[in-house]
Order: C-alpha cells, then sequence, then structure tokens
C-alpha cells in the first residue's frame, strides 16, 4: 500500500488520517499542511492506518508532537522507538 493523506475537521481540528508506508518523501507533504495551519496545538495526526514508518518520518513526527501537534491512534512500535530515540 502506498502512502496517502487525507484530511479532515473535527471540532476545532485540523486533522491527518495517513495511511499506508510513510517514508521520508511524504515529510515535504505533511510539512506543507502543517505549516498551514496557524495553531499547531490544532492538530491532530492519526495514525491508525500506518503501516510503517521509517526513522526519519518518526524523528519528524516526535518534533511535530514536541511542537503540539497530537498524534492519535500512535502504533506501539512507533512510541517505543521515539521514546528510545530520545536517549
Amino acid at each position: 500500500m502506498t502512502f496517502r493523506i487525507e484530511t479532515v475537521s473535527r471540532g476545532g481540528f485540523t486533522v491527518f488520517l495517513l495511511s499506508g508506508r510513510v517514508e521520508t518523501q511524504a515529510i515535504a507533504e505533511l510539512r506543507r499542511l502543517c505549516e498551514l495551519q496557524t495553531d499547531h496545538r490544532n492538530i491532530i495526526v492519526d495514525l491508525k492506518d500506518v503501516t510503517m514508518v521509517d526513522r526519519t518520518v518518526m524523528r519528524f513526527l516526535a518534533r511535530r508532537e514536541a511542537d503540539g501537534v497530537t498524534l492519535e491512534n500512535c502504533p506501539p512500535y512507533i512510541r517505543e522507538w521515539m521514546e528510545r530515540d530520545k536517549d
């Protein structure tokens, strides 16, 4: 399955629904979509249908979360990887 982003509104939030295999090439589009939002605290990235991410994407997601973006349905392997990468 290839990577896909769907954008929906939920209340006052913009939700980016990611699906498939998310690789480094996807970062440019994710960055562009995030920059269109005035407040990163109103962004949710839903990872429910993500099958795999590479290290660069994992680090990008960790930085976005540190900036106030909410990661929703984050698979445990991604969360664990993010925690280990902090060290």
